[in-house]
């Protein structure tokens, strides 16, 4: 087992750790507030937060913590991004759907490394199912943990033509760009679903196989475990232009958008979006 397979399994762990005080509040009445329109937040991401922030803080010291519900001031903001390694942490990924009691909701810890997605663990805690990856250039792997602790290997779906493909959109911010690419590229299976989380896993997993969103509302923390995930089974990730996303900063916001896929379907699908989008 390498240094990445070891901080895997701990961010896996950890992960497990902040689930359980997700699904604590989840059990109980919770009170909804909004951190701005449309932005909503309860105890369980503040109480996820602070643990996995601690947890990152005493088995990787001295590493970088971007996390949402703890923003630094924007001189310190800087410096984090300045990191080789930075932590990308949203401890609870549709807390909209939370609220609703529907389940499609994820804690995510990711790793960026030189501005790269690295290291990625999505956890649903309704159902204990861990997705962890690791991405790189011909040495990626995932793999799903269930919640005894068993793992099997994921791969992405075989799908090559995107009349074929099942695209996965948001629940509750479909995209004005949707329309128009499903019409250029034939696709008529859409499915419904919250948290950009749940969407890329049931990406890996072959369930589905490509989610588009337009940019404005996600931030780098929505992004980085996912990305690492779906690359390590075998997907592609990138912006609505085919470029990588970059971790470096200076800002937080996924300006924009992504494209996530099986990868056979991903140069289709960037090439329709950059004609969209003129």
């Amino acid at each position: 087992m390498d240094q990445s397979d070891r901080e895997l399994d701990e961010l896996v762990r950890i992960a497990r750790a902040a689930a359980a005080i997700v699904m604590d509040v989840y059990a109980t009445p919770f009170i909804v507030e909004m951190k701005g329109p449309g932005d909503p937040v309860t105890r369980a991401d503040r109480e996820a937060n602070a643990l996995i922030c601690g947890a990152l803080e005493a088995a990787f010291p001295g590493e970088a913590i971007l996390a949402e519900e703890s923003v630094p001031a924007a001189d310190e903001l800087a410096a984090r991004f300045g990191r080789e390694r930075v932590f990308f942490v949203d401890p609870l990924d549709g807390t909209r759907e939370f609220a609703d009691r529907n389940g499609e909701f994820a804690v995510m810890i990711g790793l960026a490394v030189s501005g790269r997605a690295a290291l990625g663990v999505v956890l649903m805690p309704t159902t204990g199912e861990a997705l962890a990856g690791r991405a790189g250039d011909g040495g990626g792997f995932a793999f799903l943990e269930a919640r005894d602790g068993s793992r099997r290997p994921l791969q992405v779906s075989p799908v090559a033509s995107p009349a074929d493909a099942t695209l996965i959109v948001s629940r509750s911010h479909r995209p004005k760009e949707i329309e128009p690419l499903l019409s250029r590229l034939g696709i008529s299976k859409v499915v419904p679903c919250g948290s950009v989380g749940v969407k890329i896993a049931r990406i890996a997993t072959g369930e589905v196989d490509l989610y588009v969103h337009g940019g404005g509302g996600a931030k780098l923390w929505d992004s980085c475990a996912p990305e690492a995930v779906l690359r390590g089974a075998g997907g592609r990730f990138t912006d609505l232009t085919g470029a990588p996303i970059d971790y470096t900063g200076p800002g937080l916001k996924l300006a924009r958008g992504i494209i996530a896929s099986n990868g056979v379907l991903q140069d289709a699908v960037v090439a329709a979006a950059r004609a969209e989008l003129g």
